[in-house]
């Protein structure tokens, strides 16, 4: 497909992402797509006269020229849903973007990424997290993901620097920009190791109704959200509500009673929406991440007489926990024929159970 069609496809306004995988999945390419009349258009589901006509006589294929261009200049990579490139994470997502744009270095299906997110107004306790959470992964081969904001979502990505761990900063805006502009130079270095990632095209502000929608990517590319101080109407629980809602775990350290910016960590704590962690080390341990030096070492003897599918479950083991949807999809077994191979194996002592039903190799 053209990659000029795939972005004009984004510039229309009234198509969004889940119009706009309906009418790939009719017409098979953005090309098609502008290449159909309006009758055609309107047989799609979600397609009216209005957004028909929008397509039809929309200048978004003028548009994406200019976008082409400043991609080209700045070396900036595009990700469109469904191709070899796109975030496998992603895709599980049902709102996931139809377009990322993405400018860095770090591997967006790395084995291991986390989202730090947080308060804006952090104090000195969650600054204090988040650099023991950089100290503690730094040794897991861990990709840090957060908005770049101020507070909790810069501390992370400092941090992160400090500690020489690649991190990513999911944008409201376009690549054209940083928001906050004091957070460039950090910005900067990022792409270096890491990189800036987000859905929306160049000319893009950062308003206000883009954030919730920059939240969704930040819980979605990982498999795992921390959520280091937060308020009860901050952006962090929207964050932590939606990786809930993707099936992805969500840690939350523990605050004061009385300490505003804890009032979120406590409320997702007590409602059971996010497991507590006392110290870094809490989470590797939920997620059962053995440090990189302890893997590069460490030999796993297997009793005899596995039957074939238990073979293959030891061996995705072999390099990462795993969660039990993602087994089931790497070994089309469905889930319950894939949790007696599982039982049998814990059973044996080959593997141990962690929360979130992820399984790693005892």
């Amino acid at each position: 497909m053209s990659l000029k069609h795939k972005i004009a496809l984004t510039l229309i306004h009234s198509v969004g992402h889940v119009t706009a995988k309906n009418l790939l999945g009719h017409f098979g390419s953005a090309e098609a797509i502008f290449s159909a009349d309006r009758a055609a258009l309107m047989q799609i589901d979600g397609i009216g006269k209005v957004t028909a006509e929008e397509i039809v006589k929309s200048n978004a294929l003028r548009l994406a020229e200019d976008q082409l261009n400043f991609l080209s200049k700045h070396n900036i990579q595009t990700l469109f849903f469904g191709e070899d490139n796109y975030p496998r994470r992603l895709l599980e997502c049902f709102d996931a973007p139809i377009l990322l744009y993405y400018k860095g270095k770090a591997d967006l299906n790395h084995p291991r990424i986390v989202s730090i997110v947080g308060t804006r107004k952090a104090t000195s306790y969650g600054q204090y997290l988040c650099r023991q959470l950089a100290e503690v992964l730094s040794d897991h081969d861990v990709l840090v993901i957060s908005g770049l904001a101020y507070g909790i979502d810069i501390a992370a990505h400092k941090e992160s620097l400090n500690f020489n761990i690649p991190t990513i900063g999911v944008l409201a805006h376009g690549l054209d920009r940083i928001y906050p502009q004091l957070h460039h130079g950090i910005a900067k270095k990022m792409v270096e190791e890491g990189g800036l990632i987000t859905e929306f095209p160049l000319n893009t502000n950062p308003d206000k109704e883009n954030f919730p929608k920059r939240n969704r990517i930040i819980a979605g590319l990982a498999d795992a959200t921390i959520v280091v101080e937060a308020t009860l109407k901050g952006g962090a629980l929207i964050t932590a509500d939606i990786a809930n809602s993707y099936h992805r775990d969500v840690f939350a350290f523990p605050g004061r009673v009385n300490d505003e910016c804890s009032e979120g960590c406590n409320f997702l704590i007590k409602t059971n929406r996010a497991a507590l962690i006392n110290h870094a080390k809490d989470l590797v341990y939920y997620l059962g991440w053995e440090s990189s030096k302890t893997l590069s070492t460490k030999q796993i003897l297997l009793p005899i007489g596995l039957l074939p599918e238990e073979q293959s479950i030891v061996e995705l083991l072999k390099v990462s926990p795993v969660r039990i949807d993602e087994l089931s999809i790497k070994l089309a077994l469905p889930q319950s024929k894939l949790a007696m191979y599982l039982l049998n194996l814990e059973m044996q002592g080959i593997l141990v159970s962690l929360p979130g039903k992820v399984y790693r190799l005892n």
